[in-house]
């Protein structure tokens, strides 16, 4: 098996593939969206979707920083030279499509200035540290991991939604309406700033602003559409009664349906909760099973 060039070919598929559960889950709202600039919208949206997936061209100019996320069952190990392959398979992946260039030159404070430009090669962007997950916690999203299980999952997050993310206490108050109110609240402030809407927001509530923002990178990479719990279907019911719409145009569809992962919590007077709110293009996922 040719790892390195699976890995690289999974960075491809997430970025101009569209998942079936996001293009039934648009396919009902072009259906039910009875403002016209907003059903427009959405079926130029679909088109744009099809076109990337024929032509294998990033669904995004924002090709995005690589996520990844290793599922792993007990009887599987990862070695050093695995790690290896993920990060070489993403930079030829990256090369590949070809993504943006957007990785920064220079020592930390010339990185941080951005004054020694940009690598020209895409690959040049590294990934994110990688998540390790062997399903030993509590949280909604907890998979059932055979002791053989072995998958990579690929997450290629955007900017624009990463500058409207947050992740913040909340004094819960001994109330889940008041902590998914205010994660629902953030969202609604971030959506309007987007842009790029319709969105599938993910939430992630944890005990420390690591394991938050992990619960939410699980969420985006295990969640689906066509399987929306009672808290999803809330959260996306809220957000569409802001009236936002497809590009800020208005109508029924501010978001396709949410992402909430809920995990191990502590006791204490706060919830750490974490929100992003993504562009149309994402979640942009793949998950290779070795």
């Amino acid at each position: 098996m040719d790892i390195v060039n699976d890995i690289s070919k999974s960075i491809v598929e997430a970025s101009t593939k569209l998942s079936d559960d996001k293009l039934r889950a648009l396919e009902r709202a072009i259906e039910m969206e009875t403002n016209e600039n907003a059903a427009w919208c959405l079926s130029q949206i679909l088109e744009n979707y099809n076109v990337a997936q024929d032509t294998k061209f990033p669904l995004c100019d924002d090709t995005g920083i690589a996520h990844v996320i290793v599922e792993i069952g007990s009887e599987r190990q990862i070695t050093g030279e695995l790690l290896s392959q993920i990060h070489e398979g993403i930079e030829l992946g990256l090369n590949s499509l070809p993504a943006r260039p957007m990785a920064v030159k220079g020592n930390d404070i010339e990185r941080i200035e951005q004054s020694e430009g940009l690598f020209e090669k895409p690959g040049m962007l590294k990934p994110a540290p990688i998540l390790i997950d062997c399903a030993n916690d509590e949280s909604t999203y907890k998979r059932d991991i055979s002791p053989d299980t072995l998958n990579i999952h690929f997450l290629l997050e955007g900017g624009g939604p990463e500058i409207r993310a947050k992740t913040l206490r909340v004094y819960h108050k001994r109330s889940f309406s008041n902590v998914i109110s205010t994660a629902v609240g953030w969202l609604n402030d971030s959506l309007k700033m987007l842009g790029c809407t319709p969105s599938i927001p993910a939430i992630g509530i944890g005990r420390t602003h690591f394991e938050a923002t992990s619960l939410l990178l699980k969420a985006i990479a295990y969640g689906n559409l066509d399987n929306q719990s009672d808290v999803e279907k809330f959260v996306s019911s809220k957000l569409n009664e802001s009236q936002i719409g497809p590009l800020g145009l208005g109508g029924k569809t501010t978001v396709l349906g949410s992402y909430v992962n809920i995990g191990n919590q502590r006791a204490s007077g706060v919830r750490i909760v974490s929100v992003r709110p993504s562009c149309f293009v994402e979640p942009r996922v793949a998950c290779l099973k070795l």
